[in-house]
């Protein structure tokens, strides 16, 4: 087993801000999931280019989940929507409470800090998904040896018990 399955899942939670990220996207499923660092690669090679940026860090946002497939955006935060250059996507999402969990070990096993919120800790959490969910990658984050802090947000709400 490696570190990511054998570490407890503990989120901290936290009150997020609204956001509006820009980037790249596209969409992908199981089968078409390994594709994203490939987007990751073609964004960093255009991320100059968005000049108005917020802070350091990076943003991978999932949404528009349906049967097994979703968006992704790899990206950054800007100011505001008038911020984003016309050349690329962008997302606003709004502020919200979320579950906020540390990715352990490289950013290739990011699937199973997933598979594990979602089956291991969602069920029984008491909180449902409430909307887009995002990686948080820190200033420090090497793209090419995958390694840096990475947490996953999830925007969660009490279920009606």
């Amino acid at each position: 087993m490696d570190q990511q399955t054998k570490l407890p899942l503990q989120p901290r939670l936290e009150e997020g801000k609204a956001l509006v990220i820009a980037g790249v996207g596209g969409r992908y499923g199981k089968a078409t999931q390994g594709d994203i660092p490939r987007l990751w690669e073609l964004f960093d090679t255009c991320i100059k280019d968005i000049k108005k940026r917020v802070g350091g860090v990076t943003y991978g946002v999932c949404y528009n989940t349906n049967h097994g497939e979703f968006d992704y955006l790899a990206g950054v935060e800007v100011p505001a929507k008038g911020d984003v250059p016309s050349n690329f996507e962008s997302i606003e999402i709004p502020a919200h409470h979320y579950a906020v969990f540390p990715h352990y070990g490289p950013v290739q096993a990011l699937a199973q800090t997933y598979e594990r919120i979602m089956f291991e800790w969602l069920p029984h959490s008491g909180y449902a998904i409430a909307g887009p969910d995002f990686e948080r990658y820190s200033a420090d984050f090497d793209v090419g040896k995958g390694t840096g802090t990475v947490e996953v947000w999830l925007p969660v709400e009490a279920t009606v018990a």
